[in-house]
């Protein structure tokens, strides 16, 4: 058993998201943007995905529902990576100095499974992972109790050592739920000195 790890979410941790990212790509008017990702393309629709939805059932049922915007609809599809621009800024020297430091790491995410298969290689900082659960491959989706539940299962940890980080409240309380203390993140920098305080970075 690992007695000690941090475990990472993916999405507005380590890496920004918004669908606005590629959308204002592809629409100039600003209040038409808005309307869309608030109407067509939605987070609660995207999260569909993330819960483990095919896209060959979610793309073609919402542009029968908004056929004059299928083209949006399959960029979409086709472009999700440009939903993700970068990294937020200081995460990742942050995982690479707790892999330095000898400490396992971890991840759990809400993410589509077919959108994970296309982002994960892109991006060698997985490597440090000793094993990512994404919540499309599993059906599960946080903050199900069954999420965090499979991963103490699966990583082999003692939830005890163990610190979750996440941005949203109620996946950083489903964690702390089942016995693994919490980080809600707000910015690299207040992480830092948390993980310093605990005792996971020198």
């Amino acid at each position: 058993m690992i007695r000690r790890s941090v475990i990472f979410d993916v999405g507005r941790v380590l890496f920004d998201w918004d669908l606005r990212y590629l959308f204002a790509k592809l629409i100039a008017e600003k209040d038409e943007l808005e309307w869309f990702v608030a109407n067509v393309v939605t987070p609660g629709w995207h999260f569909q995905h993330d819960a483990g939805r095919p896209l060959a059932e979610m793309v073609p049922e919402l542009k029968a529902e908004f056929p004059d915007h299928a083209p949006l609809i399959d960029a979409y599809a086709a472009r999700f990576n440009e939903t993700i621009p970068g990294p937020m800024p200081g995460s990742l020297e942050l995982v690479e100095r707790l892999d330095a430091a000898g400490v396992p790491l971890f991840a759990i995410t809400n993410f589509g499974h077919e959108f994970w298969e296309a982002f994960r290689p892109t991006q060698p900082v997985f490597d440090r992972f000793r094993d990512i659960i994404v919540s499309g491959t599993e059906k599960l989706m946080k903050p199900d109790p069954a999420i965090y539940a499979l991963a103490i299962e699966r990583f082999g940890i003692d939830p005890a050592g163990a610190l979750f980080i996440d941005d949203v409240a109620a996946n950083v309380a489903g964690a702390e739920s089942a016995g693994i203390a919490g980080h809600r993140f707000v910015d690299a920098a207040t992480l830092e000195r948390d993980l310093i305080a605990r005792a996971y970075l020198p």
